[in-house]
């Protein structure tokens, strides 16, 4: 049975019951070919019957509690192929890292198509090289320009090599430091999600990334912080949650400690909340909440 994560709060993992009894069922990875049968993601093995069994995942710790009323959970359906990802990043990549990491671990179910980034030589992009994934330059700046050669490409070009070239399903940013362009958001309305290192909606909007941010919550005398996932709109972190998890944070931190324990939890979040995205496990309220669901 599925259940929605109660609000839109991921506990974090030390501050959990020791005594749950968490599994994580995992789907097989495949081809972009054919995907496997009753191909929902990792969260439900095939018993032999009509509806898939779910299991929760171990991915990370959420409160969670039945929804009753209007709300009613997602109709898994089987489907013939992996989706497909794009993953724009900006520095070292380490989400992407994280993402593809969950996939070939089978957590998410999914292939990534392509690499986009503003910086060619980032370390995000050696990554993809690395492994095998394409990449595209998108702006073209000063920065896009290698040996004379101009790489980045149009806004027009992108959404036509996304869409036709690699047929990329859902789009992730990953440290990705530019604003997304109006064009691209409406071919990927709510199939675009952003990790921010901080809990929404404080902390974000322009200028509010990197050590920035942690900077911010300390020197705010905040006590808590933490990644947020949410979908992308045309503004800076403003498009709707989908997860948030939480660390402590001590008066005694320096930007540099904070940052490292909230990143600790992106690379669980992100791809907890990128699995529910692929499976189908998001549907969203009448108001425009998102409600992503797990099993019980």
């Amino acid at each position: 049975m599925l259940i929605a994560a109660e609000g839109r709060l991921c506990i974090h993992k030390s501050w959990t019951d020791k005594r749950s009894s968490l599994h994580r069922t995992v789907s097989r990875q495949n081809s972009r070919t054919q995907a496997p049968a009753l191909s929902v993601g990792s969260y439900y093995s095939n018993q032999g019957s009509s509806s898939p069994s779910l299991k929760p995942s171990s991915a990370i710790y959420c409160l969670a509690a039945s929804k009753g009323g209007a709300v009613n959970p997602p109709e898994l359906k089987a489907r013939e192929q992996l989706p497909r990802l794009a993953v724009f990043v900006s520095g070292g990549g380490s989400n992407l890292r994280a993402i593809h990491a969950a996939i070939l671990n089978r957590q998410i179910q999914a292939e990534v198509a392509v690499v986009v980034s503003d910086v060619p030589h980032c370390g995000g992009c050696q990554y993809a090289v690395e492994h095998g994934i394409a990449t595209l330059a998108y702006p073209a700046s000063s920065k896009t320009l290698v040996n004379g050669r101009q790489l980045g490409v149009t806004t027009e070009k992108l959404i036509d090599s996304l869409s036709r070239q690699f047929e990329v399903d859902y789009v992730l940013l990953a440290g990705y430091l530019k604003l997304i362009p109006e064009e691209l958001l409406r071919v990927y309305k709510r199939a675009m999600l952003n990790i921010h290192p901080a809990l929404l909606p404080n902390f974000g909007g322009k200028g509010f990334y990197g050590s920035k941010v942690h900077q911010a919550v300390i020197k705010s005398g905040a006590r808590f912080s933490g990644p947020t996932v949410h979908f992308v709109d045309e503004g800076y972190d403003t498009g709707p949650i989908l997860a948030q998890a939480v660390v402590p944070v001590s008066p005694t931190d320096t930007a540099v400690q904070l940052a490292a324990r909230v990143l600790q939890e992106e690379h669980s979040l992100y791809p907890y909340a990128v699995s529910a995205l692929v499976d189908g496990r998001i549907t969203w309220r009448p108001d425009g909440v998102p409600i992503l669901w797990t099993a019980s």
